[in-house]
């Protein structure tokens, strides 16, 4: 496999800046969750049609059954993991479903090890628990003891394991197929999904405000096309597990930016549990062994 142009944590930073701000444009909304879903993925489609007809539909042909079935299920998934986080934010905070929803290494590490033998070693297992841990406890504080808190909580956290799967998907057939190609066609089947919702939900299409509109447009822009596509990208070089970590970082971002645009408090153990998955991203992606190396090569 060709080493890529830059290094994958790069765009894998740039893509969870980028998600981190899809729960502030979704929280901005007023249309339904699927239609909001719709439309972010539709957008992300027409700004990529001119360059994938132009330059990448003669890849289609080198499709084998089996990259359509993984791609479309990775789509289908793809498109309920929208609707499910989407809604659950009418009904908790953007700490607590940002939280529940990013808990992805509970089921990436068991998803790698089962269906792709990805071994797990005591690092990678230690780091997890402490990210997971602080986001836990970035959502203590938040956490509302109420039937309609609770049911937010169990959207996102089925989210959550519907996006893990749509990674999981995707890695397998990532590996063969141009970022363009597979993109497309993943946020295509996944538009193609969620207009039949909308339709079975009886939700409407429009007509929407200029703003609402405004929205649509940026979560297509930044959450999708800097966002997820850019993860599509590492998947080639990178295992699902680093992403999942690295996405631990989006509550963090997102609380923050919660805080100035939609005024939701940070309180202590958000603040402390930020901390905490910072760390454990960092001992996952460090290595401890070539920074001792260079440390005693500058003081021996």
């Amino acid at each position: 496999m060709e080493k890529p142009a830059i290094h994958p944590y790069i765009p894998i930073i740039i893509g969870v800046i980028s998600v981190a701000m899809s729960a502030i444009f979704v929280k901005m909304t007023t249309a339904d969750s699927g239609v909001t879903a719709f439309y972010r993925m539709l957008f992300s489609i027409v700004i990529m049609s001119p360059v994938f007809f132009l330059k990448y539909t003669h890849e289609l042909k080198k499709l084998s059954k089996r990259d359509w079935g993984f791609t479309t299920i990775a789509g289908i998934f793809l498109a309920f993991h929208f609707i499910l986080w989407f809604e659950s934010l009418n009904y908790t905070s953007v700490a607590s479903s940002t939280v529940l929803v990013t808990l992805q290494p509970l089921f990436a590490f068991a998803g790698t090890y089962f269906f792709f033998k990805e071994s797990l070693s005591i690092k990678t297992i230690v780091s997890a628990l402490i990210a997971i841990g602080g986001s836990v406890l970035i959502a203590y504080g938040d956490f509302q003891i109420s039937g309609q808190a609770l049911f937010g909580d169990i959207l996102a956290l089925i989210a959550c394991a519907l996006i893990t799967a749509y990674l999981l998907f995707g890695q397998d057939v990532r590996k063969r197929l141009s970022l363009m190609t597979y993109t497309f066609v993943v946020y295509g089947v996944s538009t193609i999904t969620l207009f039949f919702y909308i339709i079975i939900k009886g939700e409407s299409f429009g007509p929407y405000p200029a703003q609402e509109w405004l929205w649509f447009v940026l979560l297509a822009l930044i959450p999708n096309l800097f966002g997820h596509t850019l993860f599509n990208w590492a998947l080639k070089w990178v295992s699902t597990n680093v992403i999942s970590i690295a996405i631990l970082f989006e509550p963090v971002g997102a609380a923050i930016l919660a805080y100035f645009i939609l005024g939701e408090l940070l309180s202590a153990s958000q603040i402390i549990g930020g901390t905490i998955v910072i760390t454990g991203i960092l001992f996952f992606i460090v290595d401890y062994v070539k920074i001792k190396k260079i440390f005693f090569k500058v003081f021996p």
